[in-house]
């Protein structure tokens, strides 16, 4: 079965990278990586998202869900796509200037001690410009943020209410993907603190279980995605913390089993819901391509890729 999975995933080019570097563990400087990534810059995919981001680079904001240039760079890393393509530059230069501008700066409030921030956004943009080999000074001021910004119990929250003093899944999961490459590019040992605080918010709750009563903390984030965009789910989660080295804490165990029993019998995992559609491109949500749509009762390529990547990481296959 697996040996079928992986020839279905051969079929995809945009899974070149992830198929070569993430799973078989070819080095990111290998001869296979370059290749693989110059055949995800090819893949049909990839051209088509950024054709039509190319088109509405000058009229869409950088965060325009998800065809603004924010999402097409994280998109593009997610996937391997080849590092240091000084055509992408345009986009990076229209997210470094929303983040950083002034207008930007009027969201970031402290309330009663905590910076009150959608860290997902500046943690994103730190992850995209590392991995795509455009970074420049604009993205160390980027982790000094997120540094300064982290809340007491590890992670980071936009929510402006002051009674609020946990953090939120939602952003924290992406600053510590960004946080924890950051540390291994740069050997910033802060920010690997950080990352491993970060870590904690998860691993405490086994991933997707409340500390108070051992419940499910939210049914969506045990359904497969992809891609996740902002949101959480175990599978991007068990992703990040396999990223960051942490995919062999007994603590990823409850979502490990989760994320197998999700296997469909006579071959990969399910898309069981989506954060994006294909039409209507005027209407936030829109993605300029499909990454398999909603696929509940058939092998989705895109869930399987990851899901066998963290299935291998942490030993299970």
């Amino acid at each position: 079965m697996l040996t079928n999975m992986l020839d279905d995933l051969k079929k995809e080019p945009a899974l070149a990278y992830k198929l070569a570097v993430e799973y078989q563990g070819n080095p990111a400087g290998s001869e296979p990586a370059r290749l693989a990534s110059q055949t995800v810059q090819a893949s049909t995919q990839v051209q088509s998202l950024l054709a039509e981001s190319r088109v509405g680079l000058e009229q869409l904001h950088p965060y325009k869900k998800w065809s603004g240039a924010h999402w097409v760079l994280a998109q593009l890393a997610d996937l391997g796509y080849p590092t240091g393509d000084r055509s992408l530059l345009p986009f990076i230069e229209k997210s470094y200037d929303w983040l950083l501008g002034d207008k930007h700066q009027k969201w970031i409030q402290e309330i009663d001690g905590r910076v009150r921030r959608c860290a997902s956004q500046e943690s994103n943009a730190v992850f995209y410009t590392l991995k795509l080999g455009l970074a420049d000074a604009r993205t160390d001021e980027l982790v000094e943020r997120l540094i300064k910004w982290q809340w007491p119990d590890g992670g980071w929250n936009c929510d402006r209410r002051p009674q609020v003093v946990i953090s939120s899944f939602m952003e924290t999961l992406l600053p510590l993907r960004a946080l924890a490459y950051y540390s291994k590019q740069s050997g910033d040992r802060r920010a690997g603190l950080a990352a491993e605080r970060a870590a904690d918010i998860f691993l405490k709750r086994k991933l997707f279980l409340r500390q108070r009563d051992g419940l499910v903390m939210d049914t969506d984030f045990l359904r497969l995605h992809y891609p996740c965009y902002w949101h959480y789910d175990i599978l991007f989660a068990l992703r990040v913390l396999s990223e960051a080295g942490l995919i062999d804490d007994p603590r990823c165990g409850p979502a490990l089993d989760l994320l197998e029993g999700k296997q469909l019998p006579a071959s990969g995992f399910p898309s069981e819901a989506a954060y994006y559609r294909c039409s209507k491109p005027e209407i936030s949500g829109y993605s300029p391509v499909s990454w398999g749509g909603i696929r509940k009762k058939s092998m989705n390529i895109y869930v399987t890729m990851d899901a066998l990547i963290v299935l291998k990481r942490s030993g299970r296959i």
